[in-house]
């Protein structure tokens, strides 16, 4: 579930959302499952060269949708004349929630130090019962807004979906404040993460001497121990499951896919319930994996963690709201089969609700038994995993008449295969994605978007204006998500873009006809001060610490109207001076119209020490994965380019001094000095090991 920009991702996607919504009575192929509609997509927006869409307009049609279906994003509050403002600014009471008021500063913050669990399951049905009646007000609202013909409730619908899906809204985001994403240090590469020493899932993975690949619903274990590849062992799933992303370390691989589970009504056969499955399996023998044991848990495969031997698996469950009170395992999760404790449900402070975000943890070494389960309910949003907390957001929207969205941030405290509801918050206004939210000794840091869904704005004093329609803000938050400082009102009219918070100091593009690079410093967490703005054509979408005083940024170059793409912009800039960020090196990539960057952090390949960095790039005559290297005096530098003639992910890595490349079902080798080709295989051939 990070994850937007395309998910972790972690990341809740509302397209994915609404085509459950509309096929949950129907058993459709896993060709038309929503996550192969959404790759489709996907593929048909990058067949097409279009004119560009300002991301503003994405995330506000997006808030309308989120608005009309209670689908959850990740979104916080925001101020922005540079200034900051004292400890504590704006937070409010625990006795407040759900009721919250403006400060003099025009800000809406709540937060308590513990989340409360629920009473009972009937606590949980009337706040599903209170979520609905709230939907159905909201719901006439914006069907007033329409009634003068010019859109349809679906055409709306489409709109927002196509526009986030433009903008890139559900990105899944990566590597860790101050980290180098996929660097491994060792002999092989790693998935590029979002924090450093959490690991992550992906497509593809290697432990040096075998190549893990999901293809379609297998995984395909290679030995790449000679110069010739050879295929050693494939294992699958049901076919009523859909495989997403796999995990090895050590001596354990994890295979996480969402099942489908049917019943009989009237004859036919309709999709009845979702599960997030895990299967683990004991490869000390790779040419013959063993499974050891099966998890199960309610909802749809979101994402996963693992931190000191534990992983942590999460998903997203959404409750039958049409259910009666008395049949409580349609809107209350199960784990493992049996329906989860009303004590390890975590309550929502604003009393409705109707989603779930469904965190379970075992023990890779001994994957016996579940070591923990916990439920976050309200609105299942974009997950950002810590090196000890993980942050579930969720969208929310109050019963005031300033149209603001706001985020709801719950922290849950994990160790050792354990956890426990920490705190939580609301700020106004929308994340972009995970690299908009950090954690960093102690202290959350958030850089958000405010939009207004009727064209008023709250701005610094309390007063209001119908322009600009939107402003940024940053706000750093205490280990009780209490405000310690902000930053409001900045630049106003444009939208969050990418960020990376690195350590005392963050950076952040904005963008609506050029792109601004902001530079902040963190050292102090009451009084985070903005030190440097670059302004240049385009925007980066990405951004990625590459070694000692520069951040690389993946991105758009755009005319001078702010219209029109020109080509994927590969931007390097000098930050060994934060208050004076330059741009040192720029190369455009022409007829080229977007990355998997933007979607997808972990299909950048990053090696800051071996000074590469690879990832696929989409044109109107085709596709490329593309590796670079970077130079001082001499700037960017393509050393490997292949055309890519099928679709599937594609994910670069090296293992000892070969380079591997990995679309779909195929995988080819090449010297990593001079990327020489070396050997292709096409996977495929070996009989799976039989799905349970």
């Amino acid at each position: 579930m990070e994850d937007n920009k395309r998910t972790d991702t972690v990341g809740n996607d509302p397209m994915e959302d609404k085509l459950r919504e509309l096929t949950e009575d129907t058993q459709v192929p896993a060709s038309l499952e929503p996550e192969q509609i959404e790759k489709m997509l996907l593929k048909k927006k990058k067949e097409k060269t279009a004119k560009y869409r300002r991301k503003y307009a994405g995330i506000a049609a997006a808030a309308c949708l989120c608005l009309a279906l209670g689908a959850a994003a990740a979104i916080v509050g925001q101020r922005g004349d540079g200034s900051s403002s004292g400890a504590g600014a704006g937070a409010e009471t625990a006795s407040e929630a759900g009721n919250a008021g403006k400060t003099a500063e025009g800000e809406t913050t709540e937060s308590e130090i513990k989340i409360a669990t629920a009473a009972d399951y009937d606590q949980i049905y009337d706040y599903i019962q209170a979520e609905l009646k709230y939907q159905e007000k909201q719901a006439e609202k914006q069907a007033g807004m329409y009634s003068d013909g010019t859109a349809s409730g679906v055409e709306e619908i489409a709109s927002a979906d196509s526009a986030a899906m433009e903008s890139g809204s559900a990105q899944n985001a990566a590597a860790h404040s101050g980290a180098d994403g996929g660097t491994s240090g060792g002999g092989y590469s790693d998935t590029n993460v979002r924090e450093e020493s959490v690991g992550e899932a992906d497509v593809v993975k290697t432990d040096g001497s075998r190549l893990y690949v999901m293809s379609g619903n297998r995984v395909e274990i290679v030995d790449i121990a000679s110069e010739e590849m050879e295929e050693l062992a494939a294992v699958t799933v049901a076919p009523d499951s859909y495989m997403r992303e796999l995990y090895v370390e050590g001596s354990r691989m994890a295979v996480f896919y969402t099942q489908s589970k049917y019943t009989q009504e009237g004859g036919i056969e309709v999709r009845s319930r979702e599960f997030a499955c895990t299967d683990v399996y004991d490869i000390s023998d790779p040419s013959a994996p063993v499974k050891l044991n099966t998890f199960s848990q309610s909802g749809v495969y979101n994402t996963m963690r693992v931190k000191d031997g534990y992983a942590y698996v999460i998903s997203s469950f959404y409750a039958d709201t049409a259910s009666p009170r008395s049949d409580v395992g349609a809107y209350v999760p199960s784990v493992q089969g049996g329906t989860l404790e009303a004590d390890r449900i975590l309550m929502p402070e604003q009393e409705m609700g109707s989603e779930y975000t469904v965190i379970t943890a075992f023990s890779l070494a001994d994957p016996q038994e579940q070591t923990d389960s916990k439920a976050v309910f309200g609105s299942a949003g974009l997950c950002y995993v810590s090196g000890e907390n993980i942050y579930v957001t969720e969208t929310c929207y109050d019963t005031d008449d300033t149209g603001i969205a706001r985020t709801a941030v719950r922290k849950v405290a994990y160790h050792d295969g354990q956890m426990e509801g920490a705190a939580q918050a609301k700020v106004d206004g929308m994340l972009n994605d995970s690299f908009s939210i950090d954690e960093y000794n102690g202290y959350l840091r958030l850089v958000t978007t405010i939009t207004s869904d009727n064209g008023v704005m709250p701005v610094s004093g309390g007063s209001s204006a119908a322009e600009p329609d939107s402003s940024n803000a940053l706000y750093v938050l205490d280990g009780e998500l209490q405000i310690t400082g902000e930053i409001r009102d900045l630049a106003p009219g444009e939208t969050v873009y990418s960020a990376r918070l690195m350590g005392d100091t963050g950076y952040f593009v904005t963008f609506r006809q050029v792109d601004p690079l902001f530079s902040v410093d963190l050292s102090d967490p009451a009084s985070p001060q903005i030190i440097g703005e670059l302004k240049i054509p385009g925007f980066s979408e990405y951004l990625h610490p590459y070694g000692e005083g520069l951040l690389l940024g993946i991105g758009m170059d755009v005319d001078e109207e702010g219209v029109t793409t020109e080509g994927v912009k590969l931007s390097m800039f000098d930050i060994s001076d934060p208050g004076n960020v330059t741009e040192a090196s720029v190369y455009v990539m022409e007829d080229m119209y977007g990355t998997d960057a933007a979607y997808d952090y972990r299909a950048v390949f990053a090696d800051v020490e071996k000074n590469l960095f690879g990832f696929r790039a989409y044109g109107g005559t085709g596709d490329v994965y593309a590796v670079f290297s970077y130079d001082a005096a001499e700037g960017f530098r393509e050393v490997f380019s292949r055309e890519l003639t099928h679709g599937g992910d594609a994910r670069g890595l090296y293992a000892g001094e070969r380079f591997y490349l990995v679309v779909g079902n195929t995988v080819e080798s090449y010297t990593l000095s001079g990327f020489e080709k070396i050997d292709d295989i096409v996977l495929g051939s070996i009989e799976p090991l039989a799905a349970d």
